[in-house]
């Protein structure tokens, strides 16, 4: 009979830790923005719009939340199990690809070419699905258009106003206090997407991409992909916002926000401080990949 080793090695060991060293996580990085670089434009508009309309979905249920407790905390708590299933099922989402595909770049797995294509695709279907669940949303909440709308409706019209009527009345300031809060929330939403690689387990991956998530909703900071959701429904549902208000005062510069803190503060940092061993992942670079 053979006998169980009393000891695990070191290489066994480390096998059965959930936990993935920051060494580790960036090479994972690495490896998920290349792959990411290299999708068809069909998976990037289909991951993308699904993506959309699932942070759609979390936006509404922390408003319901939000209107059932009494507490915005509760909405940011709950507003995260969009960005979970997103994680789980490696869709895309704009504020993601914003920390990948630069770290790709940094590590000479994409070009700046192959960087904006992503960007621009799923950015594209991240709209498409936000819209179409706004519209679904809008009219289901308000029976076709004909009542007015509930008290979660409402909530989502006080929001829509909320992200747009305080920085146009600012003017440059409010512009550029968007900027800057969308810049913070990428900071903490790249860095959610950078958490869901760091445990083996799914439930670890929940637990570690839930937290920043939770953080940048409870301290107000703004999503350029929430957002395409937040104020369009608005606007459906009585906001007095037009198109060009929300592209000006809040899409636009949220946006430029958002690419900054997930390129610079939370890509650029990790990739100069735990950068990858290029030469483990340089032979998968000659491989064409459709999808993670």
């Amino acid at each position: 009979m053979s006998r169980v080793p009393a000891l695990l090695t070191s290489d066994m060991l480390e096998m059965t830790l959930d936990y993935v060293s920051p060494l580790e996580l960036t090479g994972s990085m690495l490896e998920s923005g290349a792959k990411k670089a290299r999708l068809s434009v069909s998976d990037m508009l289909i991951r993308g719009a699904f993506a959309g309309a699932l942070l759609g979905m979390a936006a509404t249920l922390a408003n319901a939340a939000t209107v059932a407790t009494g507490d915005a905390l509760m909405g940011a708590v709950t507003f995260s199990f969009g960005f979970v299933m997103i994680a789980l099922l490696n869709l895309e989402l704009f504020t993601g690809c914003c920390v990948m595909l630069p770290f790709a770049a940094f590590g000479g797995r994409a070009t700046s070419g192959q960087v904006l294509r992503n960007w621009v695709f799923v950015y594209i279907g991240n709209l498409i699905g936000s819209l179409l669940y706004a519209i679904i949303y809008a009219a289901a909440n308000t029976k076709f258009f004909t009542v007015a709308p509930d008290p979660v409706g409402a909530k989502v019209v006080a929001i829509g106003i909320a992200k747009v009527v305080p920085y146009m009345h600012a003017g440059t300031a409010g512009w550029g206090s968007a900027l800057l809060k969308g810049v913070l929330c990428n900071w903490l939403v790249a860095l959610a997407s950078v958490l869901a690689l760091v445990s083996r387990s799914t439930i670890g991956k929940i637990v570690a991409c839930w937290l920043p998530i939770t953080a940048f909703v409870a301290l107000g900071f703004e999503h350029s992909v929430a957002n395409m959701f937040d104020i369009p429904a608005a606007m459906m549902l009585g906001a007095p916002i037009t198109v060009g208000q929300w592209l000006i005062w809040n899409e636009i510069p949220v946006t430029i926000g958002n690419i900054i803190g997930g390129m610079i503060f939370t890509g650029l940092a990790l990739y100069v401080t735990y950068k990858p061993d290029t030469s483990k992942v340089a032979s998968a670079a000659a491989v064409p990949v459709a999808a993670e």
